[in-house]
Order: C-alpha cells, then sequence, then structure tokens
C-alpha cells in the first residue's frame, strides 16, 4: 500500500514530535481522512522520506512521531533548467506540474517581448507562493524528495545574463540547427532549454537568447504550443541524458 507523502517546510528528524502547519494538517486529516495511529510519509527538500504516524487529530491541532529517514534516490543524474516564458494560469500550472514529475531541477519564469501575463511586485509574490505550491504537490505525488528550484520572475534579458557555468544551452525551434541525436554529452551534466511564451519569442528575444549562447533544437516539424513544448523538450533530453 502506498502511503500518502506530504511536504513540509520544517526541519524533520526521527524520534521527534512535530504539531503539522494547518495545511499539511487539513490535508491529512480533512482531505484524506487519516486518523490518529495513521501511518504516513513526510519530507521537506531534503532529498529524504521521513516515515512518521500522526499522534493526535483534532480542532487543537494535529501532531505526528517521525520513527525514521529514509533516503530517496531518484533525482536525474541530468540537471535541466527550464527558462519558461509565462504562461497564463492552468497552463502554467501544467507546465510546472508536469515538469517536476519529469524531472526538472530549476525552473526559472521569465518575461519576453510578447509575454501576455504582466505581474506587479505584489502579483509576481502571489504567484510565486502559488507555483511553488503546485512543485510540492507535484513532489508529493511523483516521490520527488527534493523540490526543484523556483526563480523569481526576471525579465529574459535579465534571466540570460545570470546564467552561469557550463552546459547546454538550447532554445526549441522547428528551424534550430541541432537535432537530438546530434547534442553532444551536456558539460558538467547541466542542459538549459527556454521555451517562449504564447506568443513564442521575439526576434530581440532570439538575439538574447544567442548572445546568451542557446542554439536552436528540432524536436520535429510542427510547431508545438508553450504548455507542450517544454516537457517535450525535458522528457526528450532525459530520454537521451537523463534516467527515461
Amino acid at each position: 500500500m502506498r502511503l500518502t507523502r506530504c511536504h513540509l517546510e520544517l526541519p524533520l528528524r526521527a524520534g521527534d514530535e512535530i504539531a503539522l502547519p494547518e495545511h499539511a494538517a487539513n490535508h491529512l486529516a480533512r482531505v484524506l481522512r487519516l486518523r490518529e495511529g495513521d501511518a504516513c510519509v513526510l519530507f521537506n527538500g531534503d532529498g529524504h522520506d521521513y516515515a512518521a504516524r500522526l499522534l493526535a487529530v483534532g480542532k487543537r491541532g494535529t501532531r505526528a512521531l517521525v520513527l525514521e529517514a529514509r533516503p530517496v534516490d531518484n533525482e536525474s543524474p541530468l540537471s535541466i533548467v527550464l527558462l519558461q516564458g509565462i504562461a497564463r494560469g492552468e497552463k502554467m500550472d501544467l507546465i510546472l506540474q508536469k515538469a517536476t514529475e519529469l524531472g526538472v531541477s530549476a525552473i526559472v519564469p521569465v518575461s519576453g517581448e510578447r509575454t501576455e501575463v504582466r505581474l506587479d511586485a505584489e502579483r509576481a509574490a502571489r504567484r510565486v507562493a502559488h507555483w511553488r505550491s503546485v512543485l510540492e504537490s507535484a513532489c508529493e505525488q511523483s516521490g520527488r524528495a527534493r523540490v526543484p528550484v523556483l526563480h523569481p520572475p526576471a525579465s529574459l534579458d535579465a534571466a540570460a545574463k545570470a546564467l552561469a557555468g557550463e552546459g547546454l544551452r538550447l532554445v526549441l525551434d522547428p528551424q534550430g540547427e541541432h537535432r537530438l541525436g546530434d547534442l553532444p554529452a551536456p558539460p558538467a551534466r547541466t542542459a538549459w532549454i527556454a521555451i517562449g511564451p504564447e506568443g513564442g519569442w521575439s526576434p530581440r528575444d532570439r538575439s538574447i537568447l544567442e548572445a546568451a549562447g542557446f542554439a536552436g533544437l528540432r524536436l520535429g516539424p510542427r510547431v508545438l504550443r508553450t504548455e507542450t513544448a517544454g516537457l517535450a523538450a525535458i522528457a526528450a533530453l532525459q530520454a537521451r541524458f537523463g534516467d527515461l
């Protein structure tokens, strides 16, 4: 029987008795209807699952006893960083959820010239909090014990300038110069993949990416929607260099 996994932003250690935060308590007690004595699995992103047992469930709080730590070894040997043009609502949620399931290590939401979603500081903070919860839920479901890094939203120019280190830098392009089978092994086992927003990359955006060392990658002759393109690219890279 598969046990329920629940993400907590708390230090966890075998033998500790902890009070579960409200969101976790609601999920375990109200949604899943777990009761005192039931088992669950907790994780905080440190690479371990923590077997636990509920000690108390009620209006005065939900408490759990951490029983033991178990290392989880299911991270891909290929570190993929997704530069994703910010998409609307459920499309962005879908991208983040499925990218997490496919093993992406980090996500950078970026704005290009044709990005339709514009975020002021307050709205950006709310979006980031929501996106982080999507990543955590995807880890709960997929069995990952490390949550992908979510960078703050940035302009494409700023994000490209901030990139550092060795690795493949690719932008999905039906007319791109590279095919998947032609790609060399990524230096430092790292790859960045840039996916445009609903309106695609503008000529200026493409110039920024080219200046930052991004090369075009062809996955086929068809134009893919933003919510399809990144997931297809991640899966293809994982199949070639990762663990699919």
